[in-house]
């Protein structure tokens, strides 16, 4: 049967994986906020003895973005840092700790925000330090994450967090409102909406200064590493992919479940771990929506970008909808059509391309396609590609060349209205395998 019903607004598993003691879940995941005292006991807001020293760990660890784009977070501390220095000589920089999430199949950073805002504090107290930061932000579309924070903030000393003053901002969520240069938009006082590149919030950012816009789970990583150095932080993880990482896992007719796992566990030890049988699996949505879609290879792959990106499609923010039941194309067609409804419409090659993408989609899905739709489909997916201010053309881009791609029998069964899981009822939703629930079992 076809799912019909994609959010569960229920109860979801937080847990880790065997044999990967928790970093970031903390020791009683799922066991409601922990408070500042708990976080303190843990090694928390230890005192930082020099910046430059904590700026070569976190080099050494190889430490990646876990907010989609994988950049080494060293690059970005540098960069700021510098920056600052040029332009004002003593700093005069800005951290945002990006906690929008708006990926709907995400759920790690409001997870860590509403469940343990003092690591994500604590973080973000630590790289404002390393880029000489004096103002920082967090930055949400979540109300009770907000409340979560501020509670947190409520309860430090006024000494914790150093010489920097922070602030908690909340927008109303899209897909687009956490990609950096909206972000850095809206705390100016302008529209969620991205800006053109350059300049990059790096170089100009809130307030015409440079400013470090990174993602609340990288951010988390920071007092680990301060805690235990490099060589420990790379104890788990691969060689290129260091460390843990949350990942968000939808679908196969189950509750949500958020799981911290080292880079590199099979893909098959994952579902195992939430309970989904290989052989059910006919794909995956990979990356939250960016990544596109993946057929059974994803059961050959690791959870690591150097895996991924060998097999075409990436990790991206480590959301992973499992596609059991439901049928490729009708899931593509609904993640088109998000996209189509998502976009700023600021750009006519997003505005017009998506929606000409979702209309190819949609009517393949439901059996009205022709193979002249099909090679226009396949022409916008390379020809559109790079084309948007941000990332949302190129995630439509991405779904629709891996379904082609990647499910070429069941594309050709829509052609000749054949498909008998579609027979049975369309997989529809508005934002497919969308995490409502934080709620934890």
């Amino acid at each position: 049967m076809n799912s019909q019903v994609t959010t569960h607004p229920t109860l979801i598993t937080v847990a880790t994986s065997p044999g990967c003691p928790p970093r970031l879940l903390g020791q009683q995941p799922g066991k409601g906020r922990e408070d500042f005292a708990a976080y303190r006991q843990l090694g928390g807001y230890l005192p930082l003895a020099s910046a430059d020293e904590l700026l070569g760990e976190v080099e050494s660890s190889g430490l990646l973005g876990r907010g989609g784009a994988a950049f080494p977070l060293a690059v970005k501390l540098r960069s700021v840092r510098d920056n600052g220095r040029l332009i004002s000589g003593a700093g005069g920089t800005t951290v945002v700790a990006n906690g929008e999430e708006g990926e709907p199949a995400s759920i790690k950073d409001r997870w860590l925000l509403r469940s343990r805002p003092h690591l994500v504090l604590d973080g973000l107290r630590l790289a404002a330090a390393i880029v000489a930061a004096d103002r920082a932000h967090v930055y949400v579309s979540d109300p009770e994450s907000a409340r979560s924070v501020e509670t947190a903030l409520g309860e430090i000393g006024a000494d914790t967090l150093g010489d920097i003053s922070v602030a908690v901002r909340v927008v109303d969520p899209g897909y687009i409102a956490g990609e950096e240069t909206a972000a850095v938009r809206a705390l100016n006082g302008g529209p969620v909406k991205p800006t053109d590149k350059p300049p990059r919030p790096f170089e100009v950012g809130v307030d015409g200064r440079p400013t470090l816009v990174s993602n609340v789970e990288t951010l988390a990583n920071l007092p680990y590493i301060q805690q235990h150095g490099s060589t420990a932080f790379r104890e788990q993880g691969s060689s290129q992919s260091s460390g843990t990482l949350l990942v968000t896992i939808t679908g196969a007719d189950r509750p949500p479940g958020l799981y911290e796992v080292p880079h590199g566990l099979p893909i098959t030890e994952l579902l195992a771990l939430h309970g989904v049988s290989n052989d059910r699996v006919r794909g995956a949505l990979m990356g939250g929506y960016f990544a596109g879609l993946l057929n059974r290879d994803v059961l050959d792959a690791t959870v690591d970008h150097e895996t991924f990106q060998r097999l075409g499609s990436g990790l991206g923010c480590g959301a992973i909808s499992v596609i059991t039941d439901d049928c490729p194309v009708a899931v593509a067609a609904s993640v088109l059509a998000y996209f189509d409804r998502e976009n700023a419409g600021q750009c006519g090659s997003c505005f017009n391309g998506t929606a000409a993408m979702a209309a190819v989609a949609g009517a393949l899905r439901d059996g009205v396609a022709t193979d002249e739709d099909l090679t226009r489909l396949r022409r916008w997916s390379v020809m559109l590609r790079g084309r948007g201010a941000c990332a949302t053309l190129d995630a439509a881009t991405n779904i629709a060349a891996s379904l082609l791609d990647q499910f070429p029998h069941s594309v050709q069964h829509h052609l000749d209205n054949a498909c008998q899981t579609c027979q049975l009822g369309a997989f529809r939703a508005d934002r497919p395998y969308e995490v409502e629930a934080v709620s934890h079992a």
